[in-house]
C-alpha cells in the first residue's frame, strides 16, 4: 500500500507542479506528520520540516523527531514559540490548543515567507476536522488548497486516507514515534503536549502551564513503566487512565497527592 501511495503523490506532484516548489512541513514528530514527511521525501519532493516547541514541550519525542529527520536526510528547523504562546493564551479561556494552533500557523506562514518556501504542508488525515471545511469550501483537489486562507497554499498528502489507513501505512514504513504514554486524544491515541490537559473551560493561568508539565511528566514515567495511558487534568488534578488496574491507580494517586499538597500550600501563601 505504501508504494502505491508514494506513486500517487508523485503523479499528483507532476500534475500540480510541486516538483518546482519548496515545501515546508509543519512537523510535530507524531505518526501523521512523520508519515507525511516520509512519503514526500520518498516521492522526491523538495521538503523541509518545521517543529515548534515551547518551555513545556516533551523533550523525548523531540529528540526522536530530530533523529528521524536526520535519517531521512531532511533539513529540520526548530522554532521556540514560548513567548507567543504565553502572550496569546494566559488570561484567556481554554482550550489552550486553540490558541497554540493560531500561534503555530501564524509563525509557520512568516517562517515560510521569510525563508522562500512556496507551500506549507500538514499531516492531516481524513478523520481530522479540517476535512469538512475542505469539502465545503474548496472546489479543486483537497490535497492542495488555500484552506485556511492565510496567504500560502497548504499541501495535505494524507487527507484522503483515514486514520486507520494512516496507521497501516506508518507500520509499513516502520515509523514508531516516541510515546510518552499520555491518555491522548481520540481513538487513534494521539499524543501532543502536556498543556492540552489544562481543563478546557478554565481561564488559563501561567502557573497552570508549569503544573500541567510537572505532574504529567511524573505520571508519564509511571505510565511507561506499566505500558498504560495516563494523564492528569489541571488544575483539577483529575486522573485519566486507560488500562489501569488498582495497583497502578494507587501509585498514580500517590503522585497526584504530592502535587495536590504543593498546590494547596502555594494557595495559602
Amino acid at each position: 500500500m505504501l508504494s502505491k501511495v508514494i506513486k500517487e503523490i508523485k503523479q499528483f506532484a507532476e500534475n500540480t507542479g510541486l516538483y518546482e516548489k519548496k515545501i515546508l512541513l509543519m512537523f510535530s514528530g507524531g505518526k501523521d506528520s512523520s508519515l507525511a514527511l516520509y512519503i514526500m521525501k520518498k516521492a522526491g519532493l523538495d521538503v523541509s520540516a518545521l517543529t515548534f516547541f515551547h518551555k513545556w514541550s516533551w523533550r523525548e519525542p523531540m529528540l526522536w523527531a530530530m533523529d528521524f529527520t536526520k535519517k531521512l536526510g531532511v533539513e529540520h528547523y526548530l522554532v521556540d514559540i514560548t513567548e507567543g504562546l504565553i502572550k496569546d493564551s494566559v488570561g484567556k479561556k481554554g482550550p489552550i490548543c486553540i490558541h497554540c494552533k493560531k500561534v503555530m500557523l501564524r509563525n509557520a506562514y512568516w517562517f515560510a515567507k521569510i525563508n522562500s518556501f512556496d507551500i506549507l504542508a500538514k499531516g492531516d488525515n481524513a478523520n481530522d476536522k479540517i476535512i469538512g471545511a475542505l469539502l465545503d469550501q474548496w472546489k479543486g483537489d483537497i490535497r492542495l488548497s488555500e484552506i485556511p486562507r492565510i496567504g500560502i497554499p497548504i499541501f495535505r498528502p494524507l487527507i484522503k486516507y483515514t486514520a486507520e489507513e494512516v496507521e497501516k501505512l506508518a507500520k509499513e514504513a516502520r515509523i514508531r514515534p516516541y510515546r510518552m504514554y499520555e491518555y491522548g486524544r481520540r481513538r487513534q491515541w494521539r499524543e501532543g503536549c502536556p498543556l492540552q490537559y489544562i481543563d478546557k473551560f478554565e481561564i488559563i493561568k501561567r502557573e497552570y502551564l508549569d503544573l500541567a508539565y510537572e505532574v504529567n511528566y511524573e505520571i508519564s514515567k509511571l505510565a511507561r513503566k506499566y505500558k498504560v495511558r495516563m494523564s492528569v487534568r489541571v488544575p483539577s488534578l483529575e486522573l485519566m487512565c486507560y488500562g489501569c488496574n488498582e495497583k497502578i491507580l494507587k501509585e498514580a494517586e500517590e503522585i497526584i497527592r504530592r502535587f495536590r499538597n504543593v498546590t494547596s500550600w502555594k494557595n495559602q501563601e
